[in-house]
């Protein structure tokens, strides 16, 4: 988190150097959006081999964002959502299963703060904008389900996209379409080693690390309400 900290505060330094050169208008925009974050995802999996499902989550989001000039803003992005995971045609007939099984691993919550420079441009009651900036995704409350041992999700840092509108309603008041990709990966650690037989004990010690590069590469599809102060 001390890493996220001078990231965002480097940003922040930066994009005064914007506000120097264009038109002050420094004002507050709140943000509540509903959101749905639908993983791209793929896996590469040692051992039992296969691939991963991650299910579609729908979540309320909060934002902040903070105009240094017409054009440029910085926005923070809060929110946190809770996915099923579960790996997809892996082979486990060395515990005596099927060569094309799925795996039930339980769900875990994932809170991704996430910082990004916008550009906006202005026109009448619309105002288009561009971002990008950084994520970092922090896997908490891990459930390892019904059939392994456990199941560990490693912290990361991401790049990401956005793009974005706001339609003003009134002059406080507008609503807000909001597109984000976030191009996230982790590395996952499963230890099946109670699914061991017990004629074959050595087994134990394969399965206790089964690791796994996973890319999640959601897309996060937001609309709500917005206030400006």
């Amino acid at each position: 988190m001390k890493r996220l900290f001078l990231l965002a505060m480097l940003m922040v330094m930066g994009m005064g150097v914007f506000a120097q050169t264009a038109e002050t208008k420094n004002e507050w925009r709140i943000r509540l959006r509903g959101v749905a974050v639908i993983p791209q995802e793929s896996a590469e999996i040692g051992v039992i081999g296969g691939d991963v499902a991650i299910s579609n989550s729908f979540i309320p989001e909060l934002d902040f964002t903070y105009f240094l000039n017409r054009h440029f803003a910085a926005e923070l992005i809060l929110g946190t959502t809770r996915h099923k995971v579960s790996t997809t045609s892996s082979n486990l007939t060395a515990i005596g299963a099927g060569a094309s099984a799925d795996v039930d691993l339980g769900k875990v919550w994932l809170l991704p703060p996430t910082l990004t420079l916008q550009y906006h441009y202005p026109v009448g009651k619309f105002n288009p904008y561009l971002g990008a900036g950084i994520n970092y995704t922090i896997f908490y409350s891990a459930n390892e389900g019904p059939t392994v041992k456990s199941v560990d999700y490693k912290d990361k840092f991401a790049f990401a996209a956005q793009a974005g509108l706001d339609i003003d309603i009134s002059q406080r008041f507008f609503l807000n379409i909001d597109v984000k990709k976030i191009f996230l990966s982790t590395t996952t650690t499963v230890d099946a080693s109670n699914l061991t037989p017990a004629a074959n004990p050595g087994l134990a010690t394969t399965l206790s690390n089964i690791s796994a590069d996973v890319k999640i590469k959601p897309w996060l599809v937001g609309i709500g309400v917005g206030c400006k102060f």
